[in-house]
């Protein structure tokens, strides 16, 4: 017999003591059970079950430590800008009103409010009576709710939606560091190629939402303020991650999204966002990371992003 083996059984330890070591040496339960147990398996099999446990539980521990879980709870402040057509801003005004939900019809402006939803013109759209449809500042759950109630009068209006609509969304982003800032722009860009799939391609790059192509990740490690960061965008607004919006709502907008009176859509896009800025705040997601490893995103939200990549490529 081994000289270590036997030097464990000659031991003045436990018996329980005596199987662990054994156990832990490399020996099968039924070896040990006979060298120790007077064959009594189940007794063996019993401390193996506590070390496994405890092996399980250390992992566990020693996870937490290195990585604790993210609380992806979704309660920032936000806000959406819907651009669609085919409906008078007077008879929205008036449908909205009624659904409960406060509005004013008002002139082309950048004035944030609390209160109430705003309807405006776009110049930039075309179709029959376009319009743009500015959100009040929502929160969180609460806010979705609401929108979900306006995208049910839009689709009472009969409210449509063509290329030259987008929806945009702003998150607060009063709280953000510098280094949350460089976290999100880095993993925007390094997911962008994926985020074009699920995306119109009126809305992979054109002019009033610009790719992250030309912004480098050099540029954007070595900025030292979000001024910096904001030129490396060369101060414009139109990009698919406008930091412009910091300096006027104290917000970062994204542009990408394609007109859309659907709250599924939005709500899924919203809470990307959202995802993705919280997880940002813990650092960015690597080159070349697909769909299917973004970390911040449950086995359902990815299947949604994955049908509606398939969607798409038809």
């Amino acid at each position: 017999m081994n000289e270590q083996i036997q030097s464990i059984l000659n031991e003045n330890g436990t018996k329980t003591c005596k199987i662990r070591k054994l156990l832990a040496f490399g020996l099968t339960r039924r070896q040990v059970a006979d060298l120790v147990a007077n064959g009594n398996y189940g007794f063996v099999q019993n401390i193996y079950k506590r070390m496994m446990q405890g092996v399980a539980d250390t992992a566990a521990q020693a996870a937490a430590t290195i990585a604790p879980s993210i609380d992806y709870t979704f309660n920032r402040n936000f806000g959406v800008e819907i651009e669609a057509c085919n409906c008078t801003r007077e008879r929205l005004a008036r449908e909205l009103t009624a659904a409960g939900i406060s509005v004013q019809v008002e002139g082309y402006n950048h004035t944030d409010h609390t209160d109430h939803w705003k309807l405006v013109t776009d110049a930039s759209l075309c179709g029959n009576n376009t319009f743009e449809l500015v959100s009040p500042i929502l929160h969180g759950e609460q806010g979705l709710e609401e929108l979900e109630k306006v995208c049910w009068v839009l689709d009472f209006c009969d409210a449509k939606v063509n290329d030259s609509c987008g929806l945009h969304v702003h998150m607060d982003a009063a709280e953000f560091d510098l280094a949350t800032w460089k976290n999100l722009i880095l993993t925007y860009k390094r997911l962008e190629g994926v985020i074009d799939h699920f995306m119109p391609r009126s809305r992979r790059n054109n002019r009033y939402c610009k790719g992250l192509t030309a912004v480098t990740e050099a540029t954007i490690n070595c900025a030292n303020n979000i001024g910096q960061l904001r030129a490396a965008f060369d101060n414009n607004r139109y990009h698919k991650v406008n930091l412009e919006a910091y300096a006027r709502h104290r917000t970062v907008e994204f542009r990408q999204h394609g007109g859309s009176t659907n709250f599924t859509k939005m709500s899924a896009w919203i809470h990307f966002l959202a995802k993705m800025i919280i997880f940002a705040q813990q650092g960015a997601v690597r080159t070349g990371t697909t769909l299917q490893d973004i970390p911040f995103l449950t086995e359902s939200e990815k299947l949604y992003f994955r049908l509606r990549t398939k969607k798409l490529a038809v």
